[in-house]
């Protein structure tokens, strides 16, 4: 009762403001999955193409007054040499030419928007998956892209995510494919099926058998890439697709074809070749980092209608990607 007559401690006044004061919310983390790539690595990884792409074009182009030939002939002799290709460039460049308003100070803001819309127009860029089904990756591409270190990478991820793996190694031609997909197999802990120099085919059919009777979640079909023979790697594609179709209809996930990002314009002839022998459904591009030819996504995806989803940025078994089209423009024009 004669509390109010005793001396506060200072001590304890200075301490119970403290705790009534609001506290600071902590700045929110960039929340990324484990495979995810965050923003600013994905800036690094990108920088060369982003100065290809983006920074020579605008700087040359966003100090001019107005619009004219001599100008959008020069960007789109930019945007060709930047990997973007030939048609997708003329197209950009052609829809520019419309509009009547667009001042040339503001090439960066339509640039964004336009590769924002085409690599959109594409597609979903998430991996399809389905739980407690069987999940088939049919993985194409020419030898020297990446594709066994792609695999490799793709079966350690699935590992990881307490997935049962099996790799179907489909490249029975060259004993050197085979031998190079079984270490990186053993690496990531996943089981493989080979059978060097037998039928491609009926590598992926005992695989599939395997795959059933064991309970599965998923396998990761390697597949030879002879582009120099074109009749051949059209016939021996169509003959794996053939046994996937009757013997594992509804587990094809993905056909995924897998482009090395140094390739640049070849990548989208490669794209339409393999087009021809299995249908596509998405893009896995390696060695992004330090290339300055990473255009050819926006390209592939406006002419082959197909979204990447995977990206290569490194040598370490982590190094395998999602591929986010949204973070990607905004590091093309961080």
């Amino acid at each position: 009762m004669f509390d109010f007559f005793k001396k506060k401690d200072p001590r304890a006044e200075q301490e119970t403001a403290l705790q009534e004061q609001p506290k600071e919310e902590a700045p929110q983390q960039e929340k990324k999955g484990f495979f995810s790539l965050t923003f600013e690595s994905l800036k690094k990884t990108i920088e060369n193409t982003s100065q290809s792409l983006v920074g020579n074009i605008v700087k040359q182009v966003e100090q001019e007054e107005e619009f004219d030939e001599f100008i959008l002939d020069d960007m789109e002799e930019l945007l060709i040499k930047a990997d973007l290709g030939v048609n997708t460039a003329s197209a950009i460049v052609d829809k520019l030419r419309k509009q009547n308003n667009m001042k040339p100070s503001q090439v960066r803001e339509y640039l964004q928007n336009e590769f924002s819309s085409i690599l959109n127009s594409a597609g979903s860029t998430a991996l399809n998956y389905k739980e407690n089904e069987l999940n088939l990756y049919f993985i194409v591409g020419v030898n020297g892209a990446g594709k066994t270190t792609l695999i490799g990478k793709l079966a350690h991820r699935f590992k990881q995510q307490g997935k049962k793996v099996l790799v179907a190694a489909g490249d029975t031609f060259r004993a050197a494919a085979e031998e190079q997909l079984d270490i990186w197999s053993k690496r990531a802990g996943a089981d493989i099926v080979r059978n060097d120099g037998a039928d491609p085919a009926s590598v992926v059919f005992d695989a599939i058998k395997k795959a059933k009777e064991e309970n599965y979640d998923v396998i990761l079909v390697d597949t030879a890439g002879r582009l120099q023979n074109k009749f051949n790697l059209m016939q021996e594609l169509s003959k794996i697709k053939t046994v996937i179709d009757k013997n594992a209809p509804d587990s094809l996930r993905e056909s995924i074809l897998v482009l090395d990002a140094n390739t640049g314009q070849n990548g989208l002839s490669q794209a339409k070749v393999f087009t021809e022998c299995v249908n596509l459904s998405s893009v896995a591009l390696t060695k992004l980092d330090g290339s300055a030819k990473g255009g050819i996504i926006i390209s592939i995806a406006k002419e082959m209608n197909l979204p990447v989803k995977l990206i290569g940025v490194g040598e370490k078994m982590d190094d395998l990607k999602d591929f986010d089209a949204l973070d990607f423009v905004k590091a093309l024009f961080s």
